[in-house]
């Protein structure tokens, strides 16, 4: 034993061991790793642990890339999911994908190797603050020392405690800081960071060397995932179980509602709250926001409520959905009778989800005559209890008695408004395509007869273009995914690629131009790693398009200030993106038709593919507002207000 005060360096590789089969417990199979020395330790057993075939490994030289591609591969299968980066500024590049799991609820784990405590602020190479780097955009930090008190066995004890109440925090557990102590406390799902200070030596020394050549030297995916310590690892002393949460019941099976791949079709009968008598008739929409889910096309079905569902809601199918809502919710999301008339005859709003898209609905929920209600069954990453307007209701009985079931015609006359809108959507989108080319509305229209997998929407315009175009079906055809957390551009095809390679199935993922650039580095995918079925579209205006819809397109009338909204909100490039992607490697296409579009998406293939759209900027604002006039078109007499719908 040592004396009292005297801190004995810790066996990083044995750490690092320790860390690995605690994360494989923790339910973790895929981890990102980007290259670094000080990271070394935990690379080489998790590389022990890949040929044992109980995780997935994924280089990137990128760290903000292979941040989101973790993001993505949380997002397709609801796993946590690591990525490991050596010390210095590498750490603070997963800082934008975290923000965005933070808020959106993916459970990415940052391992982050550090240098040991005695280094900082010594000037030591590649040496910062790295613990509480991330401060409010993780769900809990915990940090690895690499000293102890000269008992190895309880140090290595305490980490592996450490890193199971990590992911536990993954899944909306809080828990103390005493080793062992898990306190409940339901709460949303997140990112959570791991700092791990590894001390020299980084690599096996000569006695470790042959039993890590023979860990891997196995046939990789040889042995089936499992939980425990892969079969052929040193065990070195550990560890004890991960607390045992089966007593609390759903919370605790979090991580298992997030399918890998939802099929087609979708069995509404499994809502039994829904058999309840709803309260008298009124006069509701149900409104369903990103991540809503079929319980929101469910309870609107078994009301008899007008669906009014973004893309990303995963909700926007069946009869009851309504297609190019916003139009007929008008600017003003009906108050001001700038909509559609039944637009102002809205008294109640059911939310399911996060709204995100579109000002008109922003407009309804903030309706002062409207009364509205929030689905919040457990926490939400995206808002905090009690601070939105909607009452927050827990259970869809009580939901139902707030809503009120159709009233008599109300639904019908929903759905007649709804068909002639989308005519009118499709006569304008189909024409503009036969006067010239390809517009975004196009490609929107193209990709819903199209893709019938995993589809990942770029934020900006393209989600937009989508929600106005889409003919809901009546089942779901695909899973759309999107970055709502924070609806930046950043990292969509990172996270694209991360979907595909979790859900595998091939992804298509429709962006703008710049979003495209943004993340062009997540093309690159090493010689040798798996690589992701994905298709990336790509709509090229040669800049940013939304700022047109708002109020920078009406400053851009003066001529005298057209030149700064350009330069400055327009952005405009002359990127060559068939060479961006010979430069990685990837199959590059143009596509000049909905034709086109439909041949290549349907053809199978493998690996990454891009696709370029190239269109007039120029143009949108002439679209948005035919768009708009086509819809007012078919507005009862009486609707003669001209003004668009901003985004």
């Amino acid at each position: 034993m040592t004396s009292e005060g005297t801190q004995t360096p810790a066996d990083s590789l044995a750490t690092a061991q320790v860390v690995a089969h605690a994360l494989v417990d923790g339910g973790m199979r895929d981890v990102v790793i980007c290259p670094g020395s000080r990271s070394a330790p935990l690379v080489y057993a998790l590389a022990a642990c890949e040929r044992a075939g109980a995780v997935r490994l994924h280089v990137r030289i990128d760290e903000r890339s292979a941040a989101f591609l973790a993001h993505g591969l949380s997002l397709g299968s609801g796993r946590p999911v690591g990525v490991l980066t050596t010390s210095g500024s590498a750490v603070g590049n997963l800082t934008p994908a975290l923000m965005e799991s933070f808020h959106a609820g993916t459970r990415v784990v940052a391992l982050t190797a550090d240098r040991p405590a005695a280094l900082h602020g010594t000037g030591a190479n590649q040496t910062t603050q790295q613990i509480g780097m991330f401060g409010p955009h993780v769900r809990a930090a915990v940090s690895v020392a690499a000293v102890h008190d000269g008992d190895a066995a309880a140090h290595l004890r305490t980490v592996r405690s450490r890193i199971g109440q990590a992911m536990l925090a993954t899944e909306g557990f809080s828990c103390d800081e005493e080793p062992d102590a898990v306190r409940v406390e339901p709460g949303p799902p997140g990112p959570v960071h791991v700092n791990l200070e590894f001390d020299v030596p980084l690599v096996p020394d000569a006695e470790d060397l042959p039993r890590l050549a023979r860990q891997c030297a196995c046939v990789p995916g040889a042995c089936p995932p499992q939980t425990g310590p892969p079969a052929g690892l040193d065990a070195r002393p550990t560890t004890g179980a991960l607390p045992d949460l089966s007593a609390h019941g759903a919370a605790a099976v979090r991580a298992a509602t997030v399918p890998v791949w939802r099929p087609a079709g979708a069995d509404l009968s499994g809502f039994p709250e829904l058999e309840v008598t709803a309260a008298d008739p009124a006069r509701t929409v149900v409104l369903a926001g990103h991540d809503a889910g079929p319980v929101a096309a469910a309870f609107a079905l078994a009301l008899g409520l007008p669906l009014l569902a973004e893309p990303s809601s995963n909700a926007r199918f069946s009869v009851n959905a309504i297609a190019a809502y916003p139009l007929l919710l008008g600017p003003s999301g009906g108050l001001d009778g700038d909509g559609h008339p039944l637009s102002t005859r809205i008294e109640r709003v059911v939310l399911f989800g996060r709204p995100t898209l579109t000002r008109p609905v922003q407009a309804l929920l903030a309706r002062p005559d409207v009364q509205t209600a929030l689905y919040a069954p457990e926490p939400a990453p995206w808002h905090e209890p009690g601070a939105r307007r909607e009452r927050e209701v827990g259970t869809l009985a009580e939901l139902a008695q707030f809503a009120g079931h159709g009233d008599h015609g109300w639904l019908s006359d929903w759905q007649q408004a709804s068909l002639r809108a989308q005519n009118a959507v499709e006569d304008v989108v189909v024409t503009r395509e036969t006067d010239s080319h390809l517009t975004p509305h196009t490609v929107a229209l193209a990709l819903a007869s199209t893709v019938r997998g995993p589809l990942v929407l770029g934020s900006s315009s393209v989600i937009r273009d989508v929600d106005l175009t889409w003919r809901p079906p009546g089942a779901p055809q695909t899973h759309v995914y999107a970055n709502r957390g924070l609806a930046g551009i950043d990292g969509t095809i990172s996270t694209a690629a991360g979907v595909a390679l979790a859900t595998q199935r091939r992804t298509v993922a429709l962006m703008g131009d710049l979003t495209a650039l943004h993340d062009a580095g997540g093309l690159l995918v090493g010689e040798g790693e798996p690589e992701p079925d994905v298709d990336v579209v790509v709509v090229n205006d040669a800049g940013g398009a939304i700022f047109a819809g708002l109020e920078h397109g009406e400053v851009a009338r003066e001529p005298h200030l057209a030149p700064i909204v350009e330069r400055f909100f327009g952005t405009p490039h002359e990127a060559d993106l068939e060479a961006l992607a010979a430069a990685y490697a990837v199959p590059y296409q143009r596509l000049r038709s909905a034709t086109d579009l439909h041949n290549h998406l349907s053809r199978p293939a493998r690996g990454r593919r891009l696709f370029e759209v190239r269109c007039d900027r120029a143009d949108r604002p002439a679209v948005t507002a035919r768009l708009a006039a086509a819809v007012r078109s078919t507005f009862p007499a009486g609707n003669e207000d001209e003004r668009t719908v901003g985004v």
